[in-house]
Formats: C-alpha cells, sequence, structure tokens
C-alpha cells in the first residue's frame, strides 16, 4: 500500500515523531510510550503522521482509540487528510470488510464489545495509539493489545483517577513543546490573564476528588457570583466571541437567563442536547461574531472554534487536566488572533498556577501524589487575598476619602486595649455605614448602597474568623447575615446626625 501525505509538519511535530520511531526501533514490540503537547500542539497530526508512517513501514495495522463518538470522526477525518485509509468502529458498523482496512478507529467500549464477540480481527495490530490517554477507560482494552506498542497521546500526564497512575501502565513519558514555546513561535495564542478572588472554603469535594455539582451550584448560582461573573464580562470580553465554563447544568441555565435579561447573544449547550440541537448551537456560535455560549463538560475536549476571543472559567475545579482543557478551548491561533482573554472566577490561576508557566511533567508522571499534595488549599489561598474595591464601585462611593477597612490591625488594638473581639466588627460596621451614608442622598439609597459591598463585608468577616479561629460555614453565614442586618439599622440610626455633621 503507497501512503502518501501532502501535510506539511511543524518542526517540533517533525521532531517527536522522529523521537517516537526513535522507540519503535530500539524498544520491546510491546513497550508502552506516553507523549505530552499542549491542547492546541497538533496531537492529532502528529499520530496520523505516526500512523501513515507506520503502516508503511512495519507493514501492521494500527488501532486508534477515543473517549467520545465526536473525536472519532475527527480522528477519522484527519487520517484520511493523510492518505490513511481507516474505518470507524461503531455499534452499526459491519466488519465484513475489515480486511481492507489498516487502520480502525474506535471508542473504548463499543471496542471492548466487538472485541468480547470475536468479531473484530487484532492479530496484526502492531500499535495502539490512545487519544486523551489520561482517562482510565482504556486500561481496561490493555489486556487485548499485550503484544502491540501502545501510544498514549495527552495534554496532561496526570491519571483522572489519584489512585491509578499513569506510570503503571506507560514506562516512559516524551515531552513535547512547552505552552510558552508554542506561544513565542506563533503557534499558540497569548492568554491575557484576569482573576477574580472568590470564596470557596463552603464548596465540597466529592468522591472523585473534585468539587461537587452541588455545592458549586449553590455559590455559584448567587446573586454576587452572577455579578461578578457579568461584571467580569463586560470589563474584560464585551463584543467578544466568549465561551463560559460551569459546573453544573443550573447554573448554566441561570448564567443564560442572567445574561439574557442583559441583552446579550447567548445559548447555553449541556450533555441533554440532540445531536441535531449541538450542530445548530455550535453553528451558530461559529458564525455569530459577539456570540456567548454557556456550557457543561461537554466543550472540554472534541471541540475546536479558533473564533473563541474570551474564556471564562465560572468554576473551581481540582482538576489539572480540566483546567488546561477548557483554557486550551481559546488558545488556537488565527489570523488577527495572536492573544485571548482568560478570566478565572474560581481560584484555579492560584490553585495551579498561571496558563502557560513551567511544569515538570516527568516529575508529575513519576510522582503524581507528591504533586497533588503540593497544590495548596482554597483556606491557603483566600488567606492570600486582599480585598480591592472595582473601579465601578469606587465611583458610587466618590464621596469618602477612605474605603479601606484592616481587620487585622484593628483587631491587635483591640486586643491590647482589652476590648472584645466583637469590636472589630463593631467599628467594621460603622466603617460601612459611614462610607453608605456619605454616599447618598437619603437613607433609601445608603441601603441599597449595602448590596453593593457584599464582597467587601465578606471579606472582612472572614479575616474576622481567621483572627479569632472560627470558621465553620454555620458561623459563617450566620455572622455575615448578623453584620448586614446590624450595618442597616446603624444606617437608618445614623444616617441623619451625620448628614446634619457634614
Amino acid at each position: 500500500m503507497e501512503l502518501k501525505s501532502d501535510i506539511d509538519l511543524y518542526n517540533y511535530q517533525s521532531g517527536a515523531i522522529d523521537k517516537i520511531f526513535q522507540r519503535f526501533e530500539s524498544c520491546p514490540s510491546d513497550y508502552r510510550l506516553l507523549y505530552q503537547l499542549p491542547t492546541g500542539g497538533g496531537k492529532t497530526i502528529i499520530f496520523s503522521e505516526i500512523v501513515r508512517k507506520y503502516i508503511k513501514l512495519k507493514k501492521k495495522k494500527v488501532v486508534v482509540l477515543t473517549h467520545r463518538i465526536e473525536l472519532c470522526n475527527q480522528t477519522s477525518k484527519v487520517l484520511n487528510d493523510f492518505n490513511v485509509k481507516n474505518k470507524v468502529i461503531n455499534s452499526k458498523a459491519s466488519l465484513d470488510d475489515q480486511h481492507n482496512y489498516s487502520c480502525f478507529v474506535a471508542m473504548v467500549e463499543t471496542l471492548n464489545n466487538r472485541l468480547h464477540d470475536g468479531k473484530l480481527d487484532i492479530s496484526d495490530v502492531g500499535l495502539l495509539i490512545i487519544d486523551e490517554a489520561h482517562y482510565n477507560s482504556f486500561t481496561k482494552l490493555f489486556k487485548f493489545f499485550s503484544k502491540s506498542f501502545l501510544l498514549g497521546v495527552t495534554a496532561t500526564p496526570l491519571s483522572s483517577n489519584i489512585n491509578l497512575p499513569m506510570s503503571d501502565n506507560y514506562e516512559e513519558l516524551i515531552v513535547g513543546e512547552s505552552i510558552s514555546e508554542l506561544i513565542k513561535n506563533k503557534f499558540l495564542a497569548k492568554a491575557n490573564l484576569y482573576s477574580y478572588n472568590v470564596g470557596l472554603t463552603g464548596l465540597v469535594v466529592g468522591a472523585n476528588g473534585d468539587y461537587t455539582v452541588k455545592s458549586s451550584e449553590e455559590l455559584y448560582t448567587n446573586n454576587d457570583m452572577l455579578s461578578k461573573l457579568l461584571l467580569a464580562y463586560e470589563e474584560r470580553c464585551h463584543n467578544k466571541k466568549t465561551l463560559i465554563f460551569n459546573n453544573g447544568i443550573s447554573t448554566s441555565l441561570i448564567v443564560y437567563d442572567t445574561f439574557k435579561r442583559a441583552g446579550y447573544e447567548i445559548k447555553h449547550l449541556d450533555n441533554t442536547a440532540t445531536k441535531k440541537q449541538r450542530h445548530e448551537i455550535l453553528k451558530w456560535f461559529k458564525n455569530t461574531e459577539n456570540a456567548i455560549l454557556t456550557s457543561v463538560s461537554i466543550l472540554t475536549t472534541g471541540f475546536d472554534e479558533p473564533s473563541v476571543k474570551c474564556i471564562i472559567i465560572n468554576r473551581a475545579t481540582k482538576s489539572l487536566t480540566l483546567y488546561y482543557q477548557m483554557i486550551g478551548r481559546g488558545s488556537r491561533i488565527i489570523k488577527n488572533k495572536n492573544s485571548f482573554e482568560l478570566i478565572d472566577l474560581g481560584n484555579n490561576f492560584y490553585r495551579f498556577g498561571e496558563w502557560g508557566s513551567e511544569i515538570n511533567w516527568q516529575k508529575i508522571f513519576k510522582n503524581p501524589m507528591n504533586y497533588l499534595d503540593s497544590i495548596i488549599s482554597d483556606e491557603e489561598i483566600e488567606g492570600r487575598f486582599r480585598y480591592e474595591m472595582p473601579d465601578e464601585l469606587k465611583k458610587m462611593f466618590s464621596n469618602s476619602k477612605c474605603l479601606d477597612f484592616n481587620v487585622e490591625e484593628t483587631y491587635v488594638n483591640c486586643i491590647k486595649r482589652g476590648d472584645s473581639s466583637k469590636k472589630v466588627l463593631e467599628k467594621a460596621i460603622d466603617h460601612h455605614s459611614l462610607i453608605c451614608i456619605e454616599n447618598s442622598d437619603d437613607e433609601f439609597d445608603a441601603l441599597i448602597l449595602v448590596k453593593e459591598l457584599g464582597d467587601h463585608i465578606n471579606y472582612i468577616i472572614k479575616r474576622y474568623s481567621k483572627c479569632i479561629s472560627k470558621s465553620t460555614n454555620n458561623f459563617l453565614d450566620w455572622l455575615t447575615e448578623d453584620y448586614k442586618k446590624r450595618l442597616r439599622t446603624n444606617i437608618r440610626y445614623n444616617f441623619e446626625k451625620i448628614k446634619n455633621k457634614k
């Protein structure tokens, strides 16, 4: 079979292929190799050329495994572009003509069923390629390919299951070009990073090691977070094609309603959409210049829309892989797009580092638990926060000379004087009452301003709770509500006094 390719490869792609073929020659035929390359670097291009070249040189068959049907079809199309005649094995595919193909593309479960029913002949398969190899669903098939060379490819060589490290299934990791190098050489767009501090200590971590949907939805559907999301969009992404990632369908639907009421072009997409609905929504998103698409999970892999100019991570995650997958949806470079806006509303930048910062993938591959143990906790992250009032909010309080309140300093001074620690909150309430009254014409306006201080109040309550070493969720919730109630009472009682002094 004469296999030719007219597709030009970049130098780093050709270099990766050369390294992998060196392993084909020097390692045992059942060797297990893992290759890492950032999202947008062209992993599918690389392994498609490997398939083409392998079939030509080794005269053996190749199987490519994916975990989603969209990736199956996309992979098959790229292989066709490389003139590799391939067959997608789905539940409806006939295998009567399998002898006509040297390459098969399949999803895990479908292939598992076909192998168990004995209808697919894999006796001459020399190479098994696993796309998105960090997913553990693939390992159940390894026993069928015990004599084949295994090549896993992933952007993040960190297992989706902390109890099943990738080093248990792969003998070596080859690390490809870094994100910073790909940006420097104009292969990926640069991210303009913006982080809005969010209190996450109320979130619950589930059995899978990530934050539960239930606790995330309780946080991200409250009015303060929805206002923060809308503000972030208007400050950084206005009139730019924007993709919003959420943790939970209810959150995404409420985000949709919030933006719709604000007059923006937006649609919602989750995994309950039909194939036709998904196609129509993605077509609309592609063709609408200032479109906003709010989604849940479904667009983290197998989705490529280079015209995206803004990514908003409207969730927190403890998954390094998911963090990189979400950001990767905006990193594709096209004409007139060398950068994209990246908004973090889950403190993910603090947890994993900024996208594009150097990561030692070899260390993570060999000692994943050491890496996971080194990730700082939400309590540590929030302990470093310093509240800074947004510019738009400062304008509402422009009549006040001082908008800051130092909780720690006030606490130390109170303790030195022998006062109760409760005096700290009394002074904070007096401060907030004063700036609300100074910037209002009447009592009603001052009470409205209390709502605008939600983030600052939350910050003060958390700093105070650390000072007194008491920070259960129930205590913080009660303290916050009590603070706001006392603040409103303070304004009603002192409004005329303060205005008369002026």
